[in-house]
């Protein structure tokens, strides 16, 4: 145990570093895939037809493909087309997309639990669609949609440590060079899993807060 205890502590650096990058990962994907997914979901209930089909098109594939070939595809594509990212930029892409697939289907099914008279009542006192939408819709939505999107937020963290692959520096990844070098390979992947499974837990305690804070208890 002491001998271990050293190797993290030798260690501790490209650990954190890694740990670090897991984090902003994460909460980047969250970010942009909040901002995709609420676009995602108001077209999917309130956009044109056309709108409605690539939107839905875009939610389907998005769901039915396995995230690490969603991070492959980030990765290799955007160089065939001329578009040039590093490894971290096209992880963030992938669950990026990912995200916003599964919010933006959370968010219309929220959307579309809410009863018509609603936003009629909304109209009936000369509220626009957009402030409709602003402050009778979404507020309401939202609060509901809550609890799923922070099990999004947990998968997305989980998800990062597919990222390995295509070389980005993250948490899993400096596990496996520790390990490369220490060859103690159960310790160090239980301490990995131990690192996720704290912030997925932090993860879990905000959104649960936030969540009594906005249904204000």
């Amino acid at each position: 145990m002491q001998t271990f205890l050293d190797q993290v502590w030798i260690a501790r650096w490209p650990l954190w570093d890694g740990f670090l990058l897991t984090i902003e990962i994460a909460i980047s994907a969250i970010v942009l895939g909040t901002v995709v997914g609420c676009i995602c979901g108001i077209q999917l209930l309130f956009g044109p037809a056309i709108s409605r089909l690539l939107f839905r098109l875009y939610v389907d594939v998005m769901r039915g493909t396995p995230v690490l070939v969603l991070i492959l595809a980030a990765f290799y594509i955007p160089s065939v087309v001329g578009i040039s990212l590093n490894a971290t930029q096209a992880g963030i892409l992938a669950l990026s997309l990912f995200a916003g697939a599964h919010i933006g289907e959370l968010l219309r099914g929220a959307l579309q639990a809410i009863p018509p008279g609603q936003a009629e009542a909304a109209r009936s006192i000369g509220l626009t669609f957009p402030q409709t939408l602003t402050y009778v819709l979404l507020p309401q939505a939202l609060r509901s949609a809550l609890p799923p999107w922070i099990n999004t937020g947990v998968e997305l963290i989980k998800g990062s440590s597919l990222l390995s692959i295509i070389g980005v520096g993250e948490l899993l990844l400096k596990t496996q060079e520790v390990i490369g070098r220490t060859f103690m390979t159960i310790e160090f992947y239980i301490f990995a899993g131990l690192l996720y499974l704290a912030a997925n837990i932090s993860l879990d305690q905000l959104g649960k807060m936030i969540e009594r804070r906005v249904q204000g208890r």
